[in-house]
């Protein structure tokens, strides 16, 4: 018989419960069952997850946007978030909410750092006990004295956006105790595999023994609910519900036939006196034994330690709702309802739901195993696979595999989360693996005795309601060990208890002074609480926040509140909205260079309140007159005049930084002609006074005009072509590049070349040449035409002769007939 073995785990996400257990699928051949086993574990499988909660990020100041009324509730904004508690801190028509800001915003705003209200989150460990260093054979320890996960206990202050972090570390312990409940069906098709089972407690007794010196089994069986249709209730049938001359046991629904024991013998004897039952359908009702088998602790035996449960079944499981068709309408109540060993409500309960289950057997820290034949694998979820010699006869083995599988993979879950409160798990496993996300959650491939930690980051998002400590617990997967995290959280600033209730400075004692603000009392509204909701009409309090009995409330800019105008604040909390009618702004000045203000000032009522030595409307206008000065000492050479640190010549004609250049003048070129001709080129009439006289500008030899400065220059430049005694042109440029001269010049002189005789000769011979020879080929041109009309005019008149072709045209007969005109013929 071909065996399947499936290993599935199964978690939930941050936010839920996440508390499924583990699950093994094994699977055996049988004869029977036709309804598909899949659809009920892909059940299990899907209802263990929950939705992911994803927190959107505000864009911009999201302290500003936040519209804080009191220091609480601007600490609760986020970490970045603080409350200024100085009184003289706002301005004219700033709202009690600009109080709170980022903390950098505050600083530049004028707060200093001892009036800024900051509370910080913190974390105490309250039970930290080292995890267990313990090899087989050292002695046996009660399983509440092994630790396997430090921390134990621990308390967390947490202030909304401040994510508080802690390691988390597990160590799976060596010789650590297991229960096993066998959890089998005893409906007519498991007969060959009940055989087996008979002997399956000293065999697994001894397996076990390699792994824990500390190994409980139990036994229990199930069948179905006793009432129709699930089994047939005629009195024969009810005693013995198989036909022809099989004996059977009267139908059950679940049967826990032995408690957890050390004595694998007594599991042999009690499990070799059972017997096969009956029902009429083929789901079975499985569910009913499992739930009952996770909350009857005292009754299954169950420890603190690592519990197994093996589910064998060859049939699908009947779950909620099935039961109407028994008429049982009401839900599972999730309680132990065992008498005698017997659960004696299975008529009165509905089947639990799978996840009602699910929750079950997390609370008890069951791990469970799914024993299945193979026709009821039609599913692609293979953790691990094994095949069975034939009537589950190797389901030891397969239960030690699974069990294996089990203690090599560790997953952290946690209890319900608090609304606002989220989770991240970062894992550093074995040989240096981490995971992050959901994969942070767990760490595979652990053999016993190996550590491993966790990082794991709890943030609030925001303050419960009362602000009331919560309690949550953090867990391995199937481990009965947690940590228990008690959560303090920060709501309220530590100048809050400070405050001075109905304080006179609050309007006679209308709201609470704290915080360097006023707390209005209900009812009441305004900075100082000096108004009431019902004591002046709209119309009278939007009057005096009009400005000059105009029709816009505070400009636009604000809101009109009781009767004074508070200011919008705006994304950037450096931009802000001023003035008893908030008519002004700091934001709205000229800018030069894309700064307000050019940089050297500020904005004050959108006007630029300039530095010292700046002037101007962008504040962009220097008034110091030193970089104007000419190198005679004269403000712009005494042609022009300073403004804003810049020479404005009067005279057009010159230019540079102190008007000393007039690259239009005549004579430039002429007047550096005889210096640059000397200091390149050795000639010229200055050249044996070359160092002396032209020593006044930097000289840079080019290769080729094309190297030669270019107009389009930051500085004035004038190009120069002159000519020298031999008639050579030479090419250079003048400018003035701030306060030094440049002359480039290139480096060869254009001389003018004497005529090549060689050349014209040739040249004129060949130009005779080819005129001869062009005239004799138009003559001989002209020729060809009048030849060729000659000839076609000969054969036209040949064509048009009139004679007989007959005889010779220029024949003469030598015989001369002459008749007599007068001879009648007589």
């Amino acid at each position: 018989m071909a065996v399947e073995v499936y290993t599935l785990a199964y978690e939930f996400s941050e936010g839920s419960l996440t508390s499924a257990p583990f699950f093994s699928v094994f699977s055996s051949r049988s004869r029977e069952s036709s309804i598909s086993f899949a659809s009920d574990l892909e059940k299990i499988f899907f209802a263990s997850f929950q939705p992911l909660f994803f927190h959107s990020i505000p864009e911009g100041n999201e302290c500003i946007k936040a519209n804080a009324k009191s220091c609480g509730e601007c600490i609760q904004v986020g970490a970045k978030c603080g409350w200024c508690m100085d009184p003289g801190f706002l301005k004219q028509g700033e709202a009690t909410s600009t109080r709170c800001d980022e903390l950098e915003s505050l600083r530049k705003r004028g707060c200093s750092s001892t009036k800024v209200e900051n509370p910080q989150g913190s974390q105490r460990a309250l039970k930290n006990k080292a995890v267990t260093n313990r090899n087989k054979g050292e002695g046996k320890l009660r399983p509440e004295d092994i630790t396997q996960v430090q921390p134990q206990k621990l308390t967390l202050s947490l202030r909304s956006g401040e994510p508080q972090s802690f390691n988390l570390k597990f160590k799976r312990a060596e010789d650590y105790p297991i229960d096993l409940y066998y959890l089998m069906d005893l409906s007519y098709s498991m007969k060959d595999d009940l055989e087996n089972v008979k002997n399956l407690g000293t065999h697994l007794m001894l397996e076990m023994s390699k792994i824990t010196t500390d190994f409980k089994i139990g036994f229990g069986s199930f069948v179905e609910k006793t009432v129709m249709p699930y089994i047939s209730t005629t009195p024969s049938k009810l005693l013995n519900p198989c036909t022809g001359d099989q004996n059977c046991t009267s139908p059950f629904s679940y049967k826990n036939v032995l408690k957890l024991t050390s004595n694998g013998q007594e599991f042999n004897t009690l499990v070799g006196q059972q017997q096969i039952s009956g029902n009429l359908d083929s789901p079975e009702g499985g569910f009913d034994a499992i739930m009952q088998v996770a909350v009857c602790g005292e009754h299954i035996g169950w420890r603190n330690v690592t519990r197994l449960l093996v589910f064998s079944t060859d049939a699908g499981f009947h779950f909620a709702g099935d039961g109407k068709l028994g008429g049982i309408v009401l839900p599972n109540d999730g309680k132990c309802h065992l008498e005698n060993n017997m659960y004696t409500v299975s008529h009165y309960y509905d089947y639990p739901s799978i996840a009602h289950l699910v929750q079950k057997l997390s609370d008890n820290n069951i791990q469970t195993i799914f024993a299945v034949t193979e026709e009821l694998t039609g599913f692609q979820l293979t953790y691990m696979m094994g095949i069975l010699s034939a009537n589950s006869s190797n389901v030891i083995n397969l239960i030690i595999d699974a069990y294996n599988s089990l203690s090599s993979e560790v997953i952290l879950e946690n209890s319900k989360l608090p609304v606002g409160v989220t989770i991240m798990y970062q894992s550093r496993c074995k040989n240096g693996v981490t995971g992050e996300g959901e994969m942070g959650r767990k760490c595979s491939n652990i053999s016993i005795g190996d550590e491993v930690s966790f990082t794991i980051s709890i943030t609030a998002k925001q303050c419960p309601k009362m602000g009331k400590p919560e309690t949550i617990k953090i867990k391995p997967l199937g481990f009965n060990e947690e940590v228990e995290i008690t959560l303090n959280f920060i709501c309220e600033c530590d100048c809050h208890k400070d405050g001075i209730e109905n304080s006179d400075i609050c309007h006679n004692g209308n709201g609470t002074y704290e915080c360097g603000a006023c707390r209005c009392n209900e009812g009441r509204i305004g900075r100082q609480c000096e108004c009431s909701t019902n004591e002046v009409t709209s119309e009278d309090l939007d009057k005096s926040c009009r400005k000059d009995n105009g029709t816009d409330i505070c400009s636009n800019n604000g809101d009109c509140v009781c009767g004074t105008c508070e200011c919008k604040k705006r994304e950037n909390p450096e931009e802000r909205y001023s003035g008893m009618f908030c008519e002004c702004d700091n934001f709205n000045c000229d800018r030069s260079n894309n700064k307000l203000c050019g940089g050297h000032g500020h904005c004050e009522c959108r006007v630029c309140i300039c530095d010292a030595n700046w002037t101007g409307s962008a504040c962009d206008c220097s008034l110091d007159t030193t970089t104007c000065l000419a190198s005679n000492k004269q403000i712009c050479n005494g042609r022009g005049t300073c403004e804003c640190g810049t020479c404005r010549c009067t005279d057009p004609k010159f230019q540079g930084p102190s008007c000393e250049i007039c690259p239009t003048c005549p004579g430039v070129c002429a007047e550096h002609k005889e210096c640059v001709q000397c200091r390149a080129f050795g000639t010229g009439e200055k050249k044996d006074t070359c160092e002396r006289d032209c020593s006044y500008f930097n000289l840079i030899k080019v290769k080729d005009r094309d190297k030669l400065p270019q107009p389009g220059q930051a500085f004035p430049l004038m190009h120069c072509k002159e000519r020298d005694a031999n008639d050579c042109w030479f090419y250079y440029t003048y400018a003035v590049n701030k306060t030094e001269k440049e002359v480039h010049v290139m480096e060869t002189l254009d001389c003018p070349e004497g005529p090549d005789i060689i050349p014209i000769v040739a040249g004129v011979v060949a130009g005779i040449v080819l005129i001869g020879l062009a005239l004799l080929l138009i003559w001989k041109l002209l020729m060809i035409i009048h030849d060729r009309r000659e000839f076609a005019k000969f054969e036209k008149e040949k064509m048009n002769a009139k004679w007989d072709t007959g005889e010779n045209p220029i024949y003469k007969s030598a015989v001369t007939t002459v008749v007599n005109p007068k001879y009648e013929g007589k």
